[in-house]
This record gives structure tokens, sequence and C-alpha cells, in this order.
């Protein structure tokens, strides 16, 4: 591993409290790795030997049953993936694929488990981050089921208007065919339901978002901080849609 890659380890929610010779410790069992794009890191149903950062690139992570394939997250640096599964010592309950190009410290999951009854600090973090991600699973269950496929995404195209500041102009974080499948939508549904929603104050072309009434988008999405506001800096970090700490 670099030198420099351990500060930004070391700025991350997860490790920013533990003690400087147990974060020393639990870094020194760990590597990093570059990998290329389309490469499958991670196979659901498999040990969990690692927890993953992702220092540079793109990860999808993904879940699979029958024929059928849905995108759970897309997490960008600097960020952790499947934590929960580490610390139980339980199969991975989703895949993870590079998008692009992509650099990943790789933490045995047994060390981290060792770290966690040792460093106090560390165990308040990792209770902590794995409540944050639970919480945003039940905020996005509670978007799959009880908003329309037309409200989801006018509530996705708002709140990424939020993110980047209020703008009413920016770049959708992932590719459409993610996002599609993110909010349990075909690429083609999606298409439709972004051409109906001209009508309701926002322009989609290509990747850009253009928010022509705010007010109207606003009564369509019907925000509400119980589905859609961030727990913390932890539920953001890392991530182009909400997290899936598994």
């Amino acid at each position: 591993m670099r030198p420099e890659d351990l500060p930004e380890i070391r700025h991350l929610h997860l490790f920013r409290d533990m003690s400087q010779a147990n974060f020393e410790t639990l870094m020194s069992s760990s590597y990093a790795q570059n990998f290329p794009p389309g490469l499958d890191m991670v196979r659901q149903g498999d040990p969990s030997d690692f927890l993953h950062i992702v220092l540079e690139g793109a990860v999808e992570l993904y879940a699979k049953w029958a024929d059928r394939e849905c995108t759970m997250a897309v997490v960008r640096p600097v960020s952790t993936f499947i934590l929960a599964a580490c610390i139980r010592d339980a199969p991975y309950l989703m895949s993870a694929r590079t998008l692009e190009r992509t650099r990943i410290v790789l933490v045995p999951a047994s060390d981290l488990r060792a770290m966690f009854r040792r460093d106090t600090e560390f165990s308040v973090a990792i209770i902590n981050e794995l409540a944050a991600g639970y919480r945003s699973v039940v905020r996005s269950a509670k978007s799959l089921k009880l908003r329309t496929s037309r409200e989801r995404v006018a509530s996705f195209l708002l709140t990424q208007s939020m993110l980047a500041g209020g703008t009413s102009s920016y770049t959708l974080p992932v590719e459409k065919r993610l996002l599609a499948s993110y909010l349990g939508m075909t690429p083609e549904n999606l298409s439709r339901t972004l051409r109906l929603l001209e009508a309701d104050g926002v322009k989609v072309d290509g990747a850009r978002v253009i928010i022509t009434d705010r007010a109207k988008l606003t009564a369509l999405a019907k925000p509400d901080k119980l589905i859609d506001a961030s727990e913390t800096a932890i539920d953001q970090t890392g991530s182009s849609l909400p997290r899936a700490l598994e």
C-alpha cells in the first residue's frame, strides 16, 4: 500500500477515532490492488474474506435472483463496502464489479473482527456505520413500496439537485441503466418516465438534468425527511446511490 493512501483511509468515519497504533496494526495486514473495468471482485454467496476500501474508480454493488439483476449501490472514493458481512463472518449478500479502473484496499475480515473487540472507538464507529446503513436501506425500501415510479424518479432528481448545492442544472452521478435498476425500473420505463416529467418541471438531456420548475417537481416528489433525508455525513460519503452496507 502506498504511504499516501493512509491519510485518506484514516479520515474515514470508520477509522477516524481508533488509536493510531491499532490503525497501523490493521493497515499492516491490508494491501492495495488495482482492478480493470468490468471485473467481478465479489460474488454473492462467497465467504466475506475482506472489507473493501475504494480509493480510486467506482464499484457497482448488485444482486441477482433467477434471471433478474438489480443495482443496489454505486460506491466511489473514498468509501468502504460490505462491512456487515465481514463483521458477521457471513456470506456476501451482494456481488461487486468495477465500473472503471479501480484501486481497492483489502482489509482481512478476521483482522477487522479482532480489532472490533480490541478498540472501543473503532467498535463504536462500526456500530454507527452499520446503523446508518440499516436506516438508509429502510428509507430506500419505503420509497420503493410507497411511491410510484414517477414519484421515485422525481424524488431522486430533486435530491441530487439538493446534494449539488441546490443547483438547477447538474449531471447524473450514474449511468441511466444503473439508475433504472436501482429505482426498480427497466431502462425503457425510466426513459418514458423522464419524458413525462418534462411536464412536471424537469428536463433530462443525456446525462444532463435541468430543473425548469422546482415548485412543480417538489409538488410531485413530496420530499419527506423520514424517507429522503440523510442521517449523517456517513450516508453520503463515496456513494452515488444510497449505501447498502450488507
